[in-house]
């Protein structure tokens, strides 16, 4: 019964989201709501969910006050686990969930908001001191049609070398730069989402699914690139091709406001800024190889080498440039309500996977389905919908194939590319939604479509390689 109250409480948060603009509620409040009472109805009844044996031991004696000896030192023949016992199996699973699962949980989720952070402000510091126009100066096209191409291709390949959200981050603040009509921008941020989400799918350290399969060594570096580098990009290349049928005429770029006017970045500042930035947003997941710490980390030491070198800059500028470029006003700048919204859907999924809820679809369909492409198919599509992490963790629990096994293939494939569905389906498209205030409704009716004729399209051309050709 609570799981169904559980599932009911998510649900009704998702469609929140989805008819946000029809409520008039922002997307983060409906978010927060529901990833706090998901782990509130789940810490609440977790005696429905697990027993104590279910509970670790190591959990139970660090949390059970072992009685003391003559000389003060502990029992060494307590017997926690039957002391707890004593003192109720519910106590225990409460405090296991509150202090064990939802600790963990948040720690993971911390680690995407801190990344989240430390790109949005990075990105943030190069937009102050015009360190775009080292690319929009260059880019000369102002046909619609020619410049979601080019923008496209740099995201398919940058999301391969960066992540999908980094990537996508960089590129909507680019496209800003470049398109002053909000509705043509929709589109080319549908398909900056669609692009990275297919990048990100062909190598391993794209896309956080595929850098799972990698570390748990299902898939080897070079295998993936060969294998998928053609369904990813077929999956790419349906929508752009069929988003190009409403890129008509020519862009009209945004026209500097007086602020901007006033503000004189010199042209060495600003390219040394981008320079920094660009190289910065780079070296993490070189620095991810290295030392094997979290992305975070790099993201944030990139973060603090750009604020170092951007305030030695700006001591030369003169006082309306130095007040504009003053890094403490460049955070404010960030998009607070994106974070927030990031954590309540990052929450909501997690009570849903630490509940076993997800555990048990990814049973299901291994019970009704059986056919192991579809079930990769079903798991792309349903990351549209949850997060693609407890979905592939699962996959990697249901099976036991040797390593580059077609399946593990499929999946990378699948639940990397499966997210461009829905817009809070991936961590790129929950970016782009905050970034550029994408309407959820309006991405289904748009990009949807395009997205999932991509995604079959992709799916169809990897079946064809391996049964076929033999690959």
């Amino acid at each position: 019964m609570i799981t169904t109250i559980i599932c009911v409480v998510f649900v009704l948060g998702y469609l929140a989201i989805a008819f946000e603009h029809n409520l008039h509620v922002n997307k983060a409040a409906s978010a927060l709501l529901a990833g706090v009472l998901c782990w509130t109805l789940y810490a609440m009844n977790g005696g429905e969910f697990m027993q104590e044996k279910d509970v670790p031991k190591w959990f139970i004696e660090e949390h059970t006050e072992k009685p003391k000896t003559e000389n003060g030192a502990a029992d060494p023949s307590h017997d926690a686990a039957k002391d707890s016992t004593a003192h109720g199996s519910s106590h225990v699973i409460r405090d296991y969930i509150i202090e064990g699962q939802l600790a963990h949980n948040l720690a993971e989720v911390a680690q995407i908001l801190f990344f989240l952070l430390g790109a949005m402000t990075i990105v943030e510091i190069v937009d102050a001191f015009g360190g775009f126009s080292v690319i929009t100066d260059r880019i000369q096209a102002t046909n619609k049609l020619k410049l979601l191409w080019v923008i496209s291709f740099l995201t398919f390949f940058m999301s391969s070398v960066l992540d999908n959200l980094t990537t996508t981050i960089v590129m909507i603040s680019l496209v800003r730069k470049l398109v002053d009509d909000h509705k043509t921008r929709l589109f080319f941020a549908g398909m900056i989402v669609c692009a990275a989400n297919a990048g990100g799918a062909w190598t391993v350290i794209g896309d956080v699914t595929t850098t799972m399969l990698w570390i748990k060594d299902k898939i080897s570096v070079v295998e993936v690139m060969i294998r998928l580098f053609i369904p990813s990009m077929v999956c790419f290349l349906a929508p752009l091709l069929l988003i190009s049928m409403y890129m008509k005429g020519d862009v009209q770029r945004p026209k500097e406001s007086a602020e901007e006017k006033l503000i004189n970045v010199p042209s060495g500042a600003k390219t040394l800024i981008f320079m920094v930035g660009v190289i910065g947003l780079l070296s993490v997941p070189v620095f991810k190889l290295i030392t094997h710490l979290p992305p975070f980390m790099g993201i944030l030491l990139s973060l603090s080498v750009l604020w170092i070198v951007a305030e030695i800059v700006r001591k030369d500028f003169d006082q309306v440039t130095k007040t504009s470029t003053h890094i403490l006003d460049i955070l404010k700048r960030v998009d607070s309500s994106t974070i927030l919204f990031f954590l309540g859907i990052l929450l909501a999924v997690g009570s849903l996977s630490q509940a076993g809820i997800l555990t048990k679809v990814a049973g299901l369909l291994d019970t009704y389905v059986g056919n192991q492409d579809l079930i990769a198919i079903m798991i792309g599509l349903l990351s549209s919908v949850v997060d693609n992490v407890p979905l592939v963790a699962a996959g990697i629990e249901m099976y036991d194939f040797p390593r580059d096994h077609s399946f593990w293939m499929f999946l990378a494939y699948t639940a990397g590319t499966g997210g461009s569905c829905l817009i809070i389906g991936s961590a790129a498209g929950v970016a782009a939604m905050g970034l550029e205030r994408i309407n959820f409704v309006w991405y289904m009716i748009y990009i949807t479509p395009f997205a999932l004729i991509g995604y079959f399209a992709g799916a169809a051309t990897y079946y064809g390689i391996v049964h076929y050709l033999g690959w």
